[in-house]
């Protein structure tokens, strides 16, 4: 993808449809960095949901269940959001056909990024389906934890087709300008999902599964709902087929190479991180199955704090893109300064709550007195991760906005494939630390890495563009 076509769709990111004749005056204006990032962070919170209410259900249920979800969850994660990653040219393209005043275009783009999920989506889950057991044998668990959290793998690839789908159709939607049907339905989803762990997990209902397996096929329901919902609407959206030709034929619609080389990029940083994390689990789960649930808690509302500075980020990358799209170093840096202010101050107080308030916060989880004893010390270190990891992710969106693309990427991996992952192990286990080994592993990772990115930032805002930003100028 070239910088130019990454720059004109960094202006649709995420149905913003912020226009590059805003008066300069309202340039990376606050209001317009708050009127960007919160329709995202609640469509995000949607999705993160659902994963809560699993984890709560479950958790009330029983705390061996939760560990099971917990280390269930963790090679799920993987493959979703490596699959997200990958879905991520199916938002830029159709944001780069409504750019180029294509709009036709972009039904072509949706059929092909729904037949690029249905395969990443089965894919991912035959190798979840065949291979959740032998890798949680591999790393030295318990056998019944390890076949307890197979099982909940297991179930969960069952809707790794149906996640993929509803994914692809939200970022087609998002692009156009419309995030609001697929939030709402995602909502929705939420209700539905929330209704089947009611039903499932204490074992009355006459499905015969109950516990962390019933909360997956809870989540199964409501994705299949989601997809069927979002479905719908497309169907019953007459600028769907009239103006975007969702089933026209478009012989100059982008083919499959820009789509999985910009999902590519993407996914690739994504992977290592989620991958990071997901072997913090594993080592969770060395340390025994109430340590993993315990570790479950934590990492579970750091996710969910995690989409406040996501949210930001995309607003961020919108301001810094256009910017370095005017070839104003003035306003890059004007704009990434802005974002890193705002996105701090709200994670600082994020963090404040949270360090005060963790029993509170655990006691939403379970009722278990061995599992608070563990979570809530836990909970309470968690907050100095927040802030740095919420800064993180916000100065990598911002690099690859003024084309500094490749860095982020890499910095993840040293930071958290390299540092957190044999560190934490260290800590937690021959240095006898537990769970408040992990969060610090955490930690520390996340200052490394978010320091580097910010001063990356800086360095780079304080140098013009040079030839290479100018000759980009004349192309656009």
């Amino acid at each position: 993808m070239s910088s130019v076509s990454r720059i004109r769709a960094g202006c649709f990111e995420n149905g913003s449809m912020i226009m590059l004749n805003t008066p300069a005056a309202a340039r990376g204006s606050l209001s317009e960095l708050l009127a960007l990032a919160s329709p995202v962070i609640l469509s995000r919170l949607g999705i993160m949901m659902m994963g809560l209410t699993d984890a709560i259900v479950v958790g009330h249920h029983s705390s061996i269940e939760l560990g099971y979800h917990a280390l269930g969850w963790a090679p799920t994660m993987i493959a979703l959001t490596t699959g997200v990653g990958l879905l991520t040219g199916v938002q830029v393209l159709t944001a780069q056909r409504i750019g180029e005043g294509r709009p036709e275009d972009a039904g072509a783009v949706l059929r092909r990024g729904l037949l690029f999920a249905a395969a990443v989506g089965v894919l991912f889950g035959t190798a979840l389906w065949f291979g959740a057991a032998p890798a949680m044998h591999a790393i030295g668990l318990e056998p019944a934890l390890a076949e307890g959290a197979a099982r909940v793998s297991r179930t969960f690839a069952l809707s790794t087709p149906a996640y993929l789908l509803s994914i692809a159709l939200t970022f087609w939607l998002e692009a156009l300008g419309r995030p609001g049907p697929a939030a709402a339905l995602m909502w929705g989803a939420n209700i539905v999902n929330l209704a089947a762990n009611l039903w499932l997990v204490p074992g009355t209902s006459p499905i015969p599964v109950e516990g962390a397996v019933a909360s997956a096929t809870a989540t199964f329901i409501a994705r299949t709902a989601l997809v069927a919902g979002l479905a719908a609407y497309l169907l019953l959206w007459a600028d769907a087929r009239r103006k975007y030709g969702l089933f026209a034929s478009s012989p100059g619609a982008p083919g499959w190479k820009p789509l999985i080389w910009i999902g590519g990029a993407s996914a690739a940083s994504l992977f290592v991180e989620t991958s990071a994390f997901a072997g913090m689990n594993a080592i969770a789960g060395l340390l025994g199955g109430l340590q993993a649930a315990a570790w479950a808690v934590v990492f579970n509302v750091s996710a969910i704090v995690f989409m406040v500075p996501l949210g930001f980020a995309t607003a961020i990358a919108v301001l810094v893109g256009r910017g370095f799209g005017e070839r104003s170093p003035v306003a890059v840096r004007r704009s990434g300064m802005l974002g890193f202010a705002a996105a701090g101050s709200a994670l600082v107080v994020i963090a404040s709550v949270v360090a005060l308030l963790p029993e509170t916060i655990v006691s939403a989880y379970t009722t278990d007195p061995a599992l608070v004893v563990l979570a809530v010390p836990a909970m309470a270190l968690s907050a100095l991760f927040f802030v740095a990891d919420g800064l993180q992710v916000v100065a990598a969106n911002a690099l690859r906005a003024r084309d500094d693309v490749w860095l982020p990427t890499l910095t993840h991996t040293i930071s958290y494939a390299g540092v957190m992952l044999p560190l934490g192990y260290v800590l937690a286990l021959p240095l006898g630390m537990g769970l408040i080994g992990l969060v610090w592993s955490v930690v520390i990772a996340s200052v490394i890495s978010a320091g580097f990115l910010l001063a990356r930032f800086w360095w780079l805002s304080r140098r013009s563009f040079g030839p290479k930003a100018e000759a980009l100028q004349s192309l656009a």
